[in-house]
């Protein structure tokens, strides 16, 4: 039961991470538009900066459960890597219980209402620009949420791995 549960978890951050990683071409797009204006007509943008940090910003927080799908984060296993694969996981348990849950719930929960309360200001940058931001933190908010629901995979795949 709890193994389909992180099995579809895990599918649902898959999914989301090859969708996402189509944000690299809008990405692109506007680094070239913006490269091609500032050398060659000498007229840079005034929305080309903000729109690439914009997008490279949900390009890296969407990556965060799409790298933790398969454990891609860099962590120091110096000891942990010499333990037995049972030592291994009890302190994957250990760690995720009392670091990486409450953690990403707090950052979960704090970054909804960070973005609820954006939405309801309509908020926009304080640039000449002035683009609507409070989607941008809507997203951010799901994509904490994506990082947590990965984490509890994570730890129901643990868990399962203790039992073996």
């Amino acid at each position: 039961m709890l193994e389909s549960v992180s099995n579809t978890l895990e599918n649902i951050t898959r999914k989301e991470g090859e969708i996402t990683s189509f944000l690299i071409y809008p990405l692109l797009a506007v680094v070239v538009y913006e490269v091609f204006m500032r050398y060659v007509f000498n007229s840079p943008t005034n929305w080309g900066f903000e729109a690439t940090t914009f997008l490279y910003g949900l390009h890296y927080m969407f990556g965060m459960a799409y790298t933790d799908v398969y454990d891609g984060h860099v962590r120091v296993d110096i000891f942990t890597a010499l333990t037995s694969k049972k030592t291994q996981a009890v302190i994957k348990v250990i760690t995720n219980l009392a670091f990486f849950m409450p953690v990403m719930s707090f950052m979960t929960m704090w970054s909804f209402k960070f973005a609820y309360v954006s939405f309801q200001g309509l908020e926009v940058n304080s640039t000449s620009w002035a683009p609507p931001i409070w989607p941008l933190k809507i997203l951010m908010a799901v994509c904490f949420l994506f990082l947590f629901l990965q984490g509890i995979a994570n730890l129901i795949k643990d868990i399962n791995s203790l039992k073996q």
